[in-house]
């Protein structure tokens, strides 16, 4: 045994000896070089090509990082076998990710590739202006080297993309303001906002299915369209135009697309702001991805129908010597502030919305909301202003069977048939919106059987109401047509002698004149 441990010592000092005589003999700089030469030798006949992605590049932090890290993220949860969770600042969701030096592989257009999280320890502090972390992450691709261009060109750009939806889906939405008499916070935004914590979504909207189907494909379409956009040379945004009777969930809608898309929404309200210049500002501070709201766009500003204002000559009364067409403002459709001198103009709206002030960022969505959509001037509701336009209608039985659902708790078939059948044959003539049906459902949410029976009840008397209603308004009209056909009657036998008079007299002015000749 002492001899055996004494051989292995005589090794040992043999190879130190050999290693000092190597670095006697070959200095470092001709050692890395020889290692070189046979690492370019060896990546010669390798058919794999790697590049390194560190977290931080001098001392600024490597964006690709922490995109890779997003876009892995979601991958990791279904294949990798040993999993970091993190949390963000502002964020609503756990991500995952790859611990110290493992590996995953993903596939991108037919061509797997392998993911490595490289951690190693900082070797030396070196002077910085920012302390460094100790310890060195990063991230290294393992590609064939006949996927280079196909790597290069396209799957890192789709991870930046990727990452940037994650990113947007994992952070709180907010919703924006514009600030009372166009004022300013500290860093110089001119919007406030709190954040956006609305449930709603097109699960629990009270709305035909059909419909709202219609409606998500439409804002997925857009929400993937930026390639069609720049094909076709148009803006990417959208507008949408919600209008009905109040109560029908128009502000729901609202929030069900927001949440559907992950958008930030700006609520602009039109009476803070001063001019077409401060509205202009206020579209450039907004940023992409978001909904910019107009509630109640015709009681907010004067915007009603042009036509309305003509005169008696069919000429609209203005002329040059018009302080507003002087100015440059066109129509005359601002409204007055307190001080008298707010004004916003039906072209800065117009120039807001589909302009090109309109174009400052990219994805968005502008929805305006009415209750009367015949008080808006046609300028506003042509496609590219308002493209889409969504009628929130009252509560139909197919909405009805939402609501049930979603404060009762109710599926199909738990409900009786009659009763089913008798709430369908009444809806329609109820003319009832959700927010009222809604109310009813909550009230007696702990007793469905009661919150039910009280349904029909309102559905009953709204419909009898209306039936009454419509019958007093049909012989209202009878009755003003009974009095106008008894006006005619008692006017016509006076036509009759002003004819016969005025027959009589130019008989006796032609027998007069006859008689001269």
């Amino acid at each position: 045994m002492k001899e055996h441990w004494t051989s292995l010592a005589s090794l040992l000092g043999l190879l130190a000896f050999c290693q000092t005589l190597l670095q006697a003999l070959f200095p470092p700089e001709l050692r890395f070089a020889v290692l070189k030469f046979f690492n370019k030798i060896i990546s010669m006949f390798s058919s794999y090509c790697y590049f390194d992605i560190t977290e931080i590049d001098g001392v600024n932090t490597n964006e690709l990082y922490n995109a890779v890290q997003l876009y892995l993220s979601s991958s990791v949860s279904i294949s990798g076998s040993r999993l970091s969770l993190t949390r963000a600042l502002n964020s609503s969701a756990i991500t995952f990710g790859l611990t110290n030096n493992d590996t995953i592989l993903d596939t991108f257009k037919g061509v797997t590739v392998l993911w490595e999280h490289v951690v190693t320890q900082r070797q030396a502090q070196t002077f910085s202006w920012r302390p460094l972390p100790d310890e060195k992450r990063g991230f290294t691709l393992r590609i064939k080297k006949k996927h280079k261009n196909l790597i290069l060109d396209s799957y890192l750009d789709y991870i930046m993309e990727k990452a940037n939806d994650i990113r947007r889906k994992n952070q709180d939405r907010f919703l924006y303001t514009n600030s009372r008499g166009g004022s300013l916070d500290s860093r110089g935004n001119p919007w406030e906002s709190v954040p956006f914590k609305h449930p709603s979504t097109f699960d629990t909207l009270a709305m035909d299915p059909l419909k709202k189907t219609e409606i998500m494909e439409d804002l997925k379409d857009f929400a993937n369209g930026q390639t069609f956009y720049q094909r076709t040379g148009r803006a990417w945004k959208r507008g949408y135009l919600l209008y009905g009777p109040p109560g029908t969930g128009k502000s729901s809608m609202i929030a069900s697309m927001a949440n559907y898309l992950g958008y930030d929404i700006y609520d602009l309200e039109l009476t803070e702001v001063h001019n077409n210049s401060e509205l202009r500002k206020l579209l450039m501070k907004t940023s992409s991805k978001s909904i910019i709201v107009i509630e109640d766009i015709d009681c907010s500003i004067n915007l009603s129908n042009r036509k309305r204002s003509k005169g008696n000559d069919g000429s609209t009364g203005r002329s040059y010597h018009d302080p507003d067409m002087r100015s440059g403002s066109g129509c005359a459709v601002g409204h007055s502030g307190e001080d008298g001198g707010n004004w916003i103009t039906l072209s800065g709206l117009l120039n807001f919305t589909d302009g090109l002030w309109s174009c400052c960022g990219s994805e968005k969505i502008f929805v305006f909301t009415t209750n009367h959509i015949e008080k808006l001037d046609p300028a506003l509701l042509r496609s590219g202003r308002m493209d889409m336009h969504i009628f929130m209608s009252y509560c139909s039985f197919a909405a009805l069977k939402i609501l049930l659902h979603n404060y009762l708790g109710y599926e199909e078939g738990d409900l009786e048939g009659e009763i089913l059948k008798q709430v369908e044959d009444v809806i329609d003539k109820a003319e009832i919106t959700p927010a009222d049906v809604s109310e009813v459902l909550l009230k007696n949410r702990r007793r469905k059987e009661k919150a039910v029976g009280e349904l029909l009840e309102i559905l009953n008397e709204r419909a009898e109401r209306k039936l009454m209603n419509s019958g007093a308004v049909e012989n209202d009209l009878d009755d003003v047509a009974d009095e106008e056909q008894e006006k005619r009657a008692l006017e016509s036998p006076k036509d009759v002698c002003d004819c016969e008079q005025e027959s009589c007299n130019k008989g006796d002015k032609e027998e007069k004149l006859n008689k001269v000749t």
